[in-house]
């Protein structure tokens, strides 16, 4: 099966079971969840937690319900290469293993679907998704993921320059002068009116992904081709109108 690679990456016996389950089931309350599993739910939900710091599950709350959902598993691979030589001989063969994982997973997702992420791991398996994409759209970076996570940015950013995926970044004002672009980047400058918290929106693919970037990480995904085509457009208009290089 698959997701015995799971065990060989050192998840427990319980995660791999809610991990295989909810890959079954597709976005799940705690409820469908126990009932697949037959798992105690005070145990589920403790075991929820930690899938959810690996940046391997992600919720969103609905009706004060709060639904879970596994996140895309090219974030298996991404966690393999964090941890470098000690899991590195597993890469290819979970390589091999990703597309059954795949197939399930893009046969149950919703048509119109929206995630939370927290705290570093789950920021992380955001970017990870971004690399499923052709085409990278910031507005109002600051270079926050690079100055907080370079380890683990500068691995994502050798493979994003592999993998040929370009960035359109709109920075704040108070990096002009002081940054310039990466390879297969193209950058510009916001006013100094459009500066604030530390928040930044990234637009790839058919999502729309809000950052926080303040005390914990925090990350707002949604995806719907519609709401991220506007949101590209939006884009194209700041740049072409009101952005400078």
């Amino acid at each position: 099966m698959a997701l015995e690679i799971l065990r060989k990456i050192g998840l427990s016996e319980g995660e791999i079971k809610i991990y295989s389950a909810m890959l079954d089931l597709g976005v799940s309350s705690i409820n469908r969840i126990h009932e697949k599993t037959g798992i105690e739910r005070r145990n589920i939900y403790d075991i929820l937690n930690k899938l959810v710091e690996r940046g391997l599950v992600t919720y969103i709350t609905e009706n004060k319900r709060r639904f879970f959902s596994i996140s895309h598993p090219s974030k298996i691979i991404g966690y393999i290469e964090e941890r470098e030589g000690e899991l590195e001989r597993l890469k290819d063969e979970v390589k091999k293993e990703i597309p059954t994982i795949l197939e399930k997973f893009e046969y149950k997702k919703p048509e119109i679907k929206a995630e939370i992420y927290r705290g570093a791991e789950g920021v992380k398996a955001v970017w990870e998704d971004m690399l499923n994409s052709n085409g990278i759209f910031w507005i109002g970076s600051g270079r926050y993921i690079p100055k907080m996570l370079p380890h683990f940015f500068a691995g994502w950013n050798k493979r994003r320059v592999k993998l040929k995926i370009k960035m359109t970044n709109l920075l704040r004002h108070e990096f002009r002068g002081k940054e310039k672009p990466l390879e297969l980047e193209s950058m510009k400058f916001l006013p100094e009116e459009f500066s604030g918290n530390p928040t930044v929106i990234g637009i790839y693919g058919s999502k729309v992904v809000n950052f926080l970037f303040g005390g914990d990480f925090f990350a707002f995904v949604i995806e719907s081709r519609e709401l991220a085509e506007n949101y590209k457009k939006y884009h194209k208009y700041i740049w072409d109108n009101v952005a400078k290089p």
